[in-house]
């Protein structure tokens, strides 16, 4: 993860992004569960490992939990602070990195010695405390921008360039759930990264090969982002926008491979195909292989 400040960056083609599995709140608070999603993340090829801290009393405001007190079953999602250290030396054993976005101003302060790098969410985006909070923490941050304008986004990575983030990562989003691919707007990708010369990847909720391959492919996404249940038990896979293992296993495996597939373009015969050349057709006579090649077996001419 790497920051490039204001002087832009060269496109990102062809370069493999890394891959951060969102775990949200498919949890159930469950310690083991929490450390078989880090398991099956590294096992699937993930690069990093993401959960959410927040409180529900801390994230929605006392009028709106009054107006919508079904809100408050949300707690039954909150992940508890005393698993942080596990999880974190979970995946240090499992050789990926441990990231969590915080949702109150002190959950940055709960994360500083165990996280990797904050993930700051769409939602957040406005809030210059947060921003200023984990940017002032010394760690790479990682922005989502789904919902927000371009001009958001840029006073976002503003607010961070002062308050000391030396390290930033965009990630283009669609704050849906799930995300239409129709309306994904990769194109924002390249936008984003000419108009705030830092990285940019992908936040999907789309659960779509072909949208995710494109981000990567076309658009040179930098990190792909995406939520992961174990098996479809998790509370948030109903809504349609959390992959399961296997197929993103598949899907991280081809897009590594394709992107080792591009090669230097230079045109001319690869390393594999220097015996085939002698068996192509003879430009005198047409026939196979090279008259060169005839000769050399000790064909006789027909």
């Amino acid at each position: 993860m790497s920051s490039n400040g204001k002087s832009g960056r060269p496109s990102a083609r062809g370069n493999v992004p890394s891959f951060v599995a969102e775990v949200s709140s498919n949890h159930h608070r469950d310690l083991d569960r929490c450390m078989k999603f880090i398991k099956m993340a590294a096992a699937i090829g993930c690069d990093a490992v993401k959960f959410q801290l927040f409180r529900v009393r801390e994230l929605f405001a006392p009028e709106a939990l009054q107006h919508n007190p079904k809100l408050l079953a949300r707690e039954e999602w909150e992940l508890p602070v005393e698993f942080l250290p596990t999880l974190a030396q979970g995946c240090k054993e499992a050789g990926i990195r441990f990231s969590c976005t915080p949702f109150y101003l002190q959950a940055v302060a709960e994360l500083l010695p165990f996280v990797d790098f904050y993930k700051i969410a769409s939602y957040e985006l406005m809030w210059d405390e947060l921003l200023r909070t984990c940017a002032g923490s010394g760690k790479p941050v990682v922005l989502s921008t789904g919902m927000a304008t371009l001009a958001e986004v840029e006073h976002a990575c503003s607010v961070l360039e002062d308050a000391g983030c030396r390290a930033l990562t965009l990630l283009h989003c669609v704050s849906s759930y799930p995300a239409k691919p129709e309306e994904c707007n990769l194109a924002a990708i390249e936008i984003l990264q000419k108009a705030c010369g830092y990285p940019v990847g992908w936040s999907d909720h789309s659960v779509d090969a072909g949208v995710v391959s494109r981000a990567v492919h076309r658009w040179g996404a930098t990190m792909i982002e995406f939520h992961l249940d174990l098996e479809g038990q998790g509370a948030e896979f109903g809504a349609g926008h959390c992959w399961l293992p296997q197929p993103m296993r598949k899907l991280i495996a081809s897009l590594r491979t394709g992107l080792h597939a591009d090669g230097d373009g230079a045109v001319g015969p690869v390393t594999s195909e220097l015996e085939e050349r002698e068996w192509r057709a003879d430009p005198e006579d047409g026939l196979r292989p090279t008259r060169s090649t005839r000769k050399s077996l000790g064909l006789a001419d027909k």
